[in-house]
């Protein structure tokens, strides 16, 4: 055979291959992965440019995560995985991968501990294309307060603590569904009606002999992990910004006496807003704070603002539309929205009571005349709408937003330490004036 002749073949046999071999021509094109490490889960993603539909097993000894990737390939963007899984990280050891088919691509996850893990995948929005997830949380109870505090042994007699929300529903629904005030019963939050008053008398201040226990308060940084937030016009992400301000807000809580401190986020990772309301609940909170910086459709808006929970209609069209971008949180951050625990936080989400609303409002309330005393207020009304991180059925909650961070200004002083620094000190004053007039009830001890 010439030598021309056997050129030909060798070309042509490469031709009929490489179109012979479908999964090669439609594999799917890698966009990015990114891995993001907490100590409550870890998440990995995959993003690409057409959907990726996955498989997965777990093997026990030594604990690893099989994932079959259908519809890809072997590339350099894929590669860039293994590098991406940080020494620090909680739950994954290392990852390695091979073309385990002509176009199936398999990860296999070495694992410092057992999981729980979630795979599913996410369409289009925002700015992101087609995304495979992969969360892998940790096998056993787990700690709502954690993040704020050491851990505590339990005493042999302890509450089991509800694992699921389902078991927190079930544990809980006698609870809910008694009125919320008894004959001669304080109000559920420690407000009590004025005492009244005979005409040029004075009563004495009545003493409340209720033992003073140690106040919760739940700190909730917006956004995080595959959900930035708004962006500055410079590039800084909400998510950074408000984690800094809950830090520092975290600090003073700490350093007060008879308040404890905790967090539904202390690092950079995704929290889903109706887990953010689970925290509060299990954690028996006493208050909720969710801290944010506004992005809106031009650089000049400015201000800070606080919102409550709306039984209605939004009090504005500005707190509906604020409430609509915020709620956007769950599906620009990833939510598996066929899991059994997002199905039943519905439930959760729709039960919250006018008491509740009552009391947020005035917490708010101080919160914001401090706030105003350092900052300008884009409103010096508190605003209501339908927010979805604020609907807890029987914890005080507000949305601070603290600056507007799509102002070129306001994304400046946001990313000052001091700025911050002013912020955390005027909410901290802002829940210390509400707790001094509305001390919290007697309650049993919190489920950790």
């Amino acid at each position: 055979m010439s030598t021309a002749r056997r050129r030909f073949l060798v070309q042509s046999s490469s031709v009929v291959l490489a179109l012979g071999t479908p999964g090669l021509a439609r594999a799917a094109a890698l966009v990015a992965v990114r891995v993001w490490p907490a100590s409550e889960y870890t998440r990995v993603t995959l993003e690409s440019r057409r959907p990726l539909h996955a498989t997965h097993f777990l093997v026990a000894d030594p604990p690893r995560l099989v994932v079959d990737i259908h519809g890809l390939d072997m590339s350099q963007q894929l590669r860039q995985l293994v590098g991406k899984v940080r020494p620090g990280d909680p739950f994954i050891r290392d990852v390695r991968m091979a073309q385990y088919a002509p176009d199936v691509v398999r990860l296999v996850f070495d694992l410092k501990q057992s999981v729980h893990p979630q795979v599913f995948s996410l369409p289009p929005v925002a700015a992101y294309r087609n995304r495979l997830v992969f969360d892998l949380y940790p096998v056993g109870p787990r700690s709502v307060l954690a993040l704020a505090e050491p851990r505590r042994a339990q005493p042999p007699q302890a509450a089991r603590r509800s694992d699921t929300l389902g078991d927190w529903l079930s544990e809980h629904r006698v609870s809910l569904e008694q009125p919320l005030h008894g004959d001669g019963a304080a109000h559920p939050f420690g407000h009590t009606e004025p005492i009244p008053q005979a005409p040029g008398r004075s009563l004495p201040p009545r003493r409340d002999r209720r033992p003073q226990r140690s106040v919760l308060v739940m700190l909730d940084p917006g956004h995080g992990g595959e959900d930035p937030g708004a962006t500055g016009p410079s590039g800084v992400h909400e998510k950074d910004v408000v984690l800094l301000i809950g830090h520092d807000l975290r600090d003073l809580v700490m350093r007060a006496p008879n308040m404890r401190v905790a967090m539904t986020r202390d690092s950079d990772f995704f929290v889903p807003l109706w887990m953010r309301v689970e925290k509060a609940q299990r954690a028996n909170a006493d208050l909720f704070t969710s801290i944010h910086a506004d992005g809106w459709y031009t650089p000049y808006a400015r201000g800070a603002s606080v919102f409550c929970l709306s039984a209605g209609g939004a009090s504005s069209v500005q707190a509906r539309m604020m409430a609509q971008q915020e709620n956007a949180a769950d599906a620009i951050g990833g939510v598996d929205i066929n899991a059994r625990d997002y199905q039943l936080a519905k439930v959760l989400l729709d039960m919250s009571t006018t008491e509740q609303i009552h009391a947020s409002l005035k917490m708010a309330g101080p919160t914001l005349r401090k706030l105003g005393s350092i900052v300008h207020l884009h409103s010096n009304q508190v605003q209501q709408a339908g927010f979805v991180v604020l609907k807890s059925p029987t914890v005080p909650s507000m949305l601070v937003e603290t600056a507007f961070i799509s102002n070129p200004e306001e994304e400046a002083r946001l990313q000052t330490p001091k700025y911050r620094k002013q912020v955390a000190r005027a909410i901290f004053d802002g829940l210390r004036e509400y707790l001094a007039t509305h001390p919290p009830l007697a309650r049993p001890k919190t489920m950790v």
